[in-house]
């Protein structure tokens, strides 16, 4: 489904709204055809927009390893 929610006002008093699929699927732009993960509107904005069946790919979050760690030592000094 598709969701619009209110994100933030600019500093000019403008109303921003977030619309995204709740399922995880990118969105098209129905009236150019481009394709988003999310998009971000101005209230009242005259865009629309509808599922499509391709999944949105976030990057995966990277666990840190030992040496990670490590190194994070020896940039604090510590080891």
């Amino acid at each position: 489904m598709i969701l619009k929610e209110y994100h933030s006002t600019r500093s000019d008093g403008i109303k921003l709204f977030r619309t995204y699929s709740d399922q995880g699927w990118c969105i098209r732009q129905q009236q150019t055809g481009l394709i988003y993960d999310d998009a971000m509107d101005v209230e009242d904005s005259i865009y629309t927009y509808e599922e499509t069946d391709i999944p949105v790919i976030r990057p995966p979050e990277q666990e840190a390893t030992e040496q990670d760690y490590i190194d994070a030592l020896y940039e604090l000094g510590v080891y």
